[in-house]
């Protein structure tokens, strides 16, 4: 019994070190964009954040919420800080790997699976179509935004909805083997996206591109003709930036 109060004072120690590391993940995930110049951010703080979440998520209670956040900052570091693509491959394969060991260990959440399909998206974007159609990201796109809307259709205002209408505008209809795929389905969800909580950039310019689709030129031109309007926002510049540069290029294909 003479080393329980040692042993009380390293426990103590421990969690405190745990939460420390949780909020320091935090401080460094929301500084993310600090000294950003338009697509490419800097990775000091991505990094520390990455490196503090993976220390936060041994504790129990802080393993669900630190794993999400570690979704997050994979996706992040994939797409604006990564240079190559086997570092973008590296880091999204992180992203989805621990995605679907966390859809395993807690199916209830939300989070979890919406940001698991940030990440499946980019991954099948860099491992290209044959990989892509060999893990069947289409339907598993598909299955798990149907999942975030019946759970929670609010969830990131409305992502369950855009993941949904995303899919059903990216994926090409395939007779037989991909037969689901609908532009009409796009325009319903991405609407439905757009009109749940506050529009994000992202799904201002699928929307607009599905309209375009659609035959609906006009209203799509308007849609991100206001959008490049726009001042970036302090939470996700550079996000922001790059919705902005691609209408951008959609306006000037467009017009």
């Amino acid at each position: 019994m003479k080393n329980t109060p040692l042993l009380l004072f390293i426990s103590i120690s421990f969690l405190f070190g745990i939460e420390q590391s949780f909020q320091d993940g935090v401080s460094a995930y929301n500084s993310r964009s600090e000294n950003s110049s338009g697509l490419t951010a800097q990775p000091d703080q991505i990094n520390i954040a990455i490196k503090a979440f993976n220390i936060a998520k041994q504790d129990p209670n802080h393993e669900i919420e630190a794993s999400i956040y570690l979704l997050r900052c994979y996706y992040y570091k994939g797409k604006f800080v990564s240079q190559t693509d086997d570092e973008k491959k590296n880091i999204f394969n992180l992203g989805k790997v621990l995605g679907e060991n966390l859809i395993e260990q807690y199916p209830e959440s939300v989070a979890a699976r919406y940001w698991y399909l940030v990440n499946l998206g980019s991954w099948s974007e860099v491992y290209g179509l044959f990989a892509a159609a060999k893990e069947g990201v289409a339907d598993l796109m598909k299955e798990h935004s149907e999942k975030i809307i019946e759970m929670d259709p609010n969830y990131s205002d409305g992502g369950g909805y855009f993941m949904l209408g995303a899919v059903h505008l990216k994926s090409p209809y395939i007779p037989f083997v991909l037969s689901w795929p609908s532009n009409d389905k796009a325009v319903e969800n991405l609407t439905d996206a757009y009109e749940t909580g506050k529009p994000t950039s992202a799904q201002i310019v699928y929307l607009a591109r599905a309209l375009y689709k659609d035959g609906q030129k006009d209203k799509a031109i308007k849609l991100l003709s206001n959008f490049i309007m726009q001042p970036l926002s302090d939470d996700e510049p550079v996000e922001d930036y790059e919705q902005q540069t691609e209408a951008k290029g959609f306006l000037a294909d467009w017009k």
